[in-house]
């Protein structure tokens, strides 16, 4: 499909050949992400369809071609020499990358003015892909309301089974620690007259003899 060298695949974003005369090709799923790798696939997507449609154009065979040496270059600063390495991307890097191509990437100062309360939530919460539906092809009328309830999506798989609340049980433990106390004071009170009271008890509970 696509010539490959050194397990360096020649493509302008990581998913179109550069040297087609049409752009009726792409490759989805072709990167090694620091994070999840289906919204990627679902991204590269989107924008495929939108270039095989008209929709969107693809930049000069020139300029694609820079692209993808730039970034062979800078994944060879970054790492150490090894196939490993060579289509690796960040997950929001490139998901904000993709979606400037395609029109849908928020624009969070915008947001923050028009909308302070999602505009927080976009910049300060987890980057899942709703934020890439707020706007523009795709949009989805449900993705302001899936932002603001996305942490209880995350929150739900991380419970235990549901159980009876437990029974309150009688601690004799502040008891103790009260009696404890008031002991302990009433020695401390009365630690001049210990001996002698200590054994005015001792006769008093003496038992009687003949």
């Amino acid at each position: 499909v696509t010539s490959v060298s050194g397990n360096k695949a020649s493509l302008y974003k990581y998913v179109f050949p550069p040297e087609l005369e049409c752009p009726t090709l792409a490759i989805i799923g072709l990167v090694q992400p620091l994070g999840a790798i289906m919204p990627i696939s679902e991204m590269q997507a989107r924008w495929a369809t939108r270039v095989f449609k008209g929709c969107t154009k693809l930049p000069p065979v020139a300029s694609m071609l820079k692209d993808v040496q730039c970034k062979q270059e800078t994944m060879a600063k970054r790492y150490v020499p090894s196939q490993r390495h060579t289509i690796q991307v960040d997950y929001l890097n490139y998901m904000d990358e993709i979606a400037g191509r395609l029109g849908v990437r928020p624009n969070i100062p915008r947001l923050l003015l028009t909308d302070p309360r999602l505009g927080l939530k976009v910049l300060f919460g987890p980057g899942t892909p709703y934020q890439y539906r707020l706007k523009g092809p795709g949009k989805w009328a449900g993705a302001r309301q899936a932002i603001f309830t996305q942490w209880e999506r995350v929150a739900q798989p991380m419970q235990t089974r549901p159980c009876d609340d437990p029974q309150t049980k009688r601690s004799f433990i502040w008891p103790l620690i009260m009696s404890a106390a008031v002991v302990g004071w009433a020695a401390y009170v009365n630690r001049n007259n210990l001996p002698t009271a200590l054994l005015d008890n001792i006769i008093v509970y003496l038992p009687a003899q003949d």
